[in-house]
This record gives C-alpha cells, sequence and structure tokens, in this order.
C-alpha cells in the first residue's frame, strides 16, 4: 500500500529532525508565556520523555522483536522507504517519544489552549503512523508506544501540577 505523496511525505514526518524548529518553540513559548514555571515545565517534560525512551528501550531489549524491514517472513510483504535500522521494533521509540510530548503539554496546557490537546495528538499520531509506512515498525509497536508515551506523560503531568497548582 502506497502512493507517490506520502512515500515522499513520510519518511521526512517520522524525521526526528524535522521537528527541531518545534521542539524549539515549544521551549521559547512556555519560558517566554511562563517565565520561571516555564522553565520548569520544560524541565518536566524534558525528564517525561527521557523516562519514556528509557524504559521504551529496556522493552525492546527484552521483546527482542526485529523490525518488519529486518524480518525474513516479512522482507517480500513490505516497502521499506527509509534505511531500516539495526534496532528492535518494540516498542516504538518515535510513538513513545512523541506521544509523550503530545500528551504532557496537552494535558498540562489545556485549561488555556483547548484546542491544543488534538492537535497535540494528531501530530504525534501522524509520526506513528509514518513509522509503519515507512517499514520500520508494525501497528502493535506504534500502538504499545503510544500507549507507553501517554501513561508516563499522564504521571509527570500529575507531578507536575502537584507542584504547579495553577496548571
Amino acid at each position: 500500500m502506497g502512493n507517490a505523496f506520502f512515500d515522499w511525505l513520510m519518511p521526512i514526518m517520522r524525521n526526528p529532525q524535522t521537528w527541531i524548529p518545534l521542539y524549539i518553540a515549544i521551549v521559547g513559548f512556555c519560558i517566554y508565556s511562563y517565565k520561571k514555571t516555564g522553565a520548569y515545565l520544560i524541565i518536566a517534560l524534558a525528564l517525561a520523555v527521557g523516562v519514556t525512551d528509557l524504559t521504551g528501550n529496556v522493552i525492546k531489549h527484552s521483546v527482542k522483536r526485529l523490525r518488519p524491514c529486518n524480518s525474513p517472513q516479512m522482507a517480500t510483504l513490505i516497502i521499506t522507504r527509509v534505511p531500516c535500522g539495526s534496532g528492535y521494533s518494540f516498542t516504538s521509540s518515535h510513538a513513545s517519544d512523541h506521544f509523550a510530548i503530545a500528551v504532557f503539554l496537552g494535558m498540562v496546557l489545556y485549561r488555556r489552549n483547548k484546542w491544543l490537546w488534538a492537535l497535540t495528538v494528531a501530530w504525534a499520531g501522524m509520526i506513528a503512523f509514518a513509522q509503519v509506512y515507512v517499514g520500520l515498525h508494525y501497528p502493535a509497536d506504534v500502538f504499545a508506544g503510544a500507549l507507553l508515551g501517554t501513561v508516563i506523560a499522564t504521571l509527570f503531568t500529575f507531578i507536575f501540577r502537584k507542584f504547579n497548582p495553577r496548571f
């Protein structure tokens, strides 16, 4: 399954370097809008993503599921659109990390920016979809990654709000 537009777009969407301007904008927005509390927000976000990534890597090295693009059974069934890499597949770090960012920001900033929740989750969902589309992950990998990022981000949101009740 594929089309020329997605074949061009999805490798770009899943590339973390594509999102560097957005990451910089998030940091700038938080610090500009919330000053010292914004710095704490960015620290909590970084910790949430760090814990998510570490947990996902522990799971990956415990499960040791081959990526679809490295699986002999899948070699003739999938089209890889980016280099496959040698890492494991379950859980998707792209999905878990971006869902951690999306859910944390969506939950913390929801009271003032209700529209942000839908936007951030759609953004993370697009990145997760791109991981499957380019042949690096199975749908279950990105679903589990999204769930992992959501759970850890929710935990960090509650911790952040305990110390910053205005959010």
